[in-house]
């Protein structure tokens, strides 16, 4: 097998149907300078708005099945937050052909965390831990469990299987294999659902003045087993900032190897379909080294 690219879209979204959707809808914005934005992400297309605003399209039906969900709970979860977030302004309906909802939201300055450094990864650890801590924190009545984070890991592990085996010709996966199965099998949480981001990466974190700043693309938002948002350990940190991160967490052993394993499926499909996306796949490579660093380290 070959390494694929990312889901192909559902539907063609450019400048010219964006600025008839904000005209229609918003004219208070439709005199607003629109220009598209890379996404390292496969669910949205992302255009700035002026100077001050982003409209956020969804361009495949899976995600856009979560976006009202979004517009509900980001205004209530933002300020209980520690990190700053894409609060949206507005709910887009659809229209000019296109079928789905879809937002507008304040721009964040800052740059990726993929593509930019901060001074103390420690602090930055310490800062992920406390929203972390902060969004499990807040009542989860009326959330929802999302579709791709609400369920166990081994709901899943079809899919990370497929990763496997696409990455099975070009490395000895037989390692990750392995862990794969010891982290699926992992006891299963059994407390009340929290509230989680469910896609704690790099490229959805912001750093500004060489400090983490911001958290963005809630898309995954919703509420289910804590140990979703532990997959940032190994998508950012390293094995010391790692350690700072578990330390300000109360985090038993099996939701720990949950992380792990929510980090490792997140790693493998990221690797294996991210030919046509160089962050993504850089990612992705970073979060299966720091596994196996972790592996090394049980070794030892």
């Amino acid at each position: 097998m070959v390494r694929g690219a990312r889901p192909a879209p559902d539907v063609h979204i450019d400048v010219g149907l964006v600025h008839g959707l904000v005209a229609a809808q918003f004219p208070q914005w439709a005199g607003l300078q629109l220009r598209p934005v890379a996404s390292a992400g496969w669910d949205n297309a992302i255009f700035r708005l002026g100077d001050h605003l982003l409209a956020r399209l969804p361009c495949r039906r899976v995600s856009a099945a979560h976006v009202e969900d979004e517009y509900r709970w980001l205004s209530v979860h933002s300020p209980l937050l520690p990190l700053k977030a894409p609060v949206p302004l507005a709910l887009g309906r659809p229209g000019h052909g296109y079928p789905w909802p879809w937002t507008v939201c304040r721009w964040l300055r800052g740059t990726m965390a993929a593509t930019a450094s901060v001074n103390d990864l420690d602090a930055a650890a310490r800062s992920l831990a406390r929203f972390v801590a902060s969004l499990q924190s807040i009542d989860p009545a009326g959330g929802r469990p999302h579709e791709f984070r609400g369920l166990s890991l081994a709901a899943h592990a079809g899919n990370a299987n497929d990763a496997l085996a696409v990455l099975a010709d070009r490395a000895d996966v037989s390692q990750l294999a392995n862990l794969l199965e010891k982290t699926v099998s992992a006891s299963n949480w059994t407390g009340q659902p929290v509230w989680t981001h469910g896609d704690l990466h790099p490229a959805n974190l912001l750093i500004e003045g060489r400090e983490l700043s911001a958290v963005i693309d809630f898309g995954l938002l919703g509420v289910g087993d804590p140990a979703c948002d532990l997959q940032v350990a190994w998508t950012y940190l390293t094995l010391r900032s790692r350690e700072v991160f578990r330390s300000v967490l109360d985090v038993d052993e099996a939701t720990w190897c949950r992380g792990q394993g929510w980090a490792l499926q997140f790693g493998l499909r990221a690797v294996a379909y991210s030919a046509d996306n160089p962050v993504l796949d850089q990612i992705g490579r970073r979060t299966l080294a720091e596994i196996q660093t972790d592996l090394g380290q049980l070794r030892n």
